[in-house]
């Protein structure tokens, strides 16, 4: 018998023995024949299964040993089935993509004699807070946490808002709160910090927020300055005046004042045009408050659904005639300046095989984020630096973005990166920006996800991937990139590789 097997299956002496060996311990009875080919059928089997496997932690290089449990059930797909898809760049597993599935904001209003000059914060937060609840039908104690980008009150204060704020908006004792502060971009630094909790597995469902009421706590350095400040020129321009940044930048790099009011007045135009089409009843949610008559102190119920700083019928010739607030031949003005501004806004984020366990509509796909330091003295250009960095840690180009939301703090340094970057206008600030809209600090990261994304999902499949970047003061940048919803599959979420450089069907 031993013969047989060895001469019918022309294999090493070992193998002959083991197959031997398995042939006594199955049955005696067996024809030796039938049963070696059975044997190697199944080997045979097997081993394609392993490359199957191998192949396909190739494709999918980055499976987690969770994962890697489940892969079983993919290997009956035909590898080729994958097409070209195998040449895209993939940073994460299908399922385990952080997507968001609602992001809200309230109307943004003029400080101090705006619809919110008599609001409290909390009472900013809590709606947008309770909207994300309502409208995708989650229970909040599901909610691992809730991070507010803030930036003008004390910590301890804002935090306590905030905290307040949560369960004004239903959410139990059990979801904590907690609130994170870079300046211009803490709203934004939030849903990224919220992103990056849910990809390290500390949860699988977050809050990413922003709120500030300029009205409630005005930009003011509390205390002495250090004197030390004075030996170092980069320390001591942290504490610059942002319209001087401003002046700095339009100065080094010679951006007019024509250029900046001409930019002011088609924010001001296009945030108009948005609101007038209803563009923005997608994103706002309206708050119901109180407006309290200085003279009297008589409180008049009312509910704010618009943004107030809007001006559409603003001209050239009218920003004209500002003279410039921070330097006596400067050019940065009132006008060509984002406006200081109340609101709260907040985007709620999740795994994406949660968010399809749940059917909850996927509105976007958080990509990547970046954030970078650039000199004090022109903190303005820091979405210049900070976009071209997450664009390429999200293994794309500058040319695959089809929308950009940049907060326009002054319109000096917006025109300044835009020329930088030379990005085509038709894709940034479409629906009007912070010198039309607003720019309550904290919130407006929070504010400009929301606005991106609902944009993109108007747009459909013409619109791809979308940026939100800002300056920072203290000289810094930050840029997060964003994916449209419904426009990636298991298998692609980026743009294909011209040159097949990683493994294909065409190396299959």
């Amino acid at each position: 018998m031993y013969q047989i097997i060895s001469h019918f299956c022309h294999i090493s002496q070992y193998q002959t023995e083991d197959i031997y060996t398995y042939f006594r311990q199955a049955s005696s009875d067996q024809n030796p024949i039938q049963f070696v080919n059975n044997f190697l059928e199944r080997e045979t089997m097997e081993k394609a299964a392993e490359r199957q496997r191998v192949l396909l932690q190739h494709l999918r290089p980055s499976f987690t040993s969770s994962s890697l449990e489940d892969i079983e059930s993919s290997l009956s797909a035909s590898i080729c089935s994958a097409g070209d898809s195998a040449a895209y760049h993939r940073s994460s597993v299908f399922g385990d993509d952080v997507v968001i599935v609602a992001a809200y904001r309230t109307p943004q209003c003029k400080s101090k004699r705006g619809g919110f000059k008599d609001t409290f914060p909390d009472d900013l937060l809590a709606p947008v807070l309770r909207a994300l609840i309502e409208k995708t039908n989650i229970s909040p104690a599901e909610v691992g946490d809730i991070v507010v980008g803030s930036v003008l009150a004390p910590g301890s204060q804002r935090a306590s808002e905030c905290r307040m704020a949560a369960f004004y908006a239903g959410f139990p004792e059990t979801v904590p709160v907690r609130t994170v502060n870079r300046q211009c971009s803490s709203g934004l630094q939030a849903v990224a910090d919220v992103a990056a909790a849910i990809k390290a597995g500390f949860y699988d469902i977050g809050i990413g927020a922003g709120l500030e009421s300029m009205t409630t706590n005005p930009m003011a350095w509390e205390g002495s300055v250090n004197p030390r400040v004075k030996t170092m020129a980069e320390a001591q321009n942290c504490l610059l005046p942002m319209g001087i940044t401003s002046e700095n930048v339009a100065h080094r790099f010679g951006v007019t004042r024509q250029e900046q009011d001409k930019a002011a007045v088609e924010s001001h135009r296009k945030a108009a045009a948005a609101t007038a089409s209803g563009k923005f009843k997608d994103e706002i949610i309206p708050v119901k408050t109180k407006i309290v008559d200085p003279k009297s102190g008589d409180e008049k119920p009312v509910t704010i659904s618009v943004d107030d700083g809007i001006r559409p019928s603003t001209t050239l010739g009218d920003l004209g005639k500002l003279k410039p607030v921070f330097k006596k031949d400067g050019s940065t003005t009132a006008g060509n300046s984002s406006q200081v501004s109340d609101g709260a806004g907040a985007v709620l984020l999740m795994k994406r095989s949660l968010a399809m366990q749940k059917g909850l509509p996927i509105l976007g796909v958080f990509r990547t984020f970046a954030a970078v330091g650039v000199d004090p003295a022109i903190m303005g250009i820091g979405p210049a630096v900070a976009i071209p960095a997450a664009v390429k840690s999200a293994g794309l180009e500058l040319g695959d973005i089809d929308l950009f939301e940049i907060n326009e703090a002054f319109a000096s340094q917006f025109l300044y990166c835009q020329k930088k970057l030379e990005l085509d206008p038709e894709k940034i600030n479409v629906n009007g920006g912070a010198m039309a809209i607003g720019h309550p600090l904290g919130a407006t990261g929070a504010r400009c996800v929301a606005t991106l994304l609902h944009e993109m999902k108007r747009r459909g499949k013409d619109c791809r991937f979308g940026v939100v970047s800002m300056c920072i003061g203290t000289g810094m940048g930050a840029a997060a990139v964003f994916e449209r919803g419904d426009s990636c599959d298991e298998l692609c979420n980026t743009r294909t590789v011209k040159n097949q450089n990683f493994l294909s069907k065409d190396t299959l």
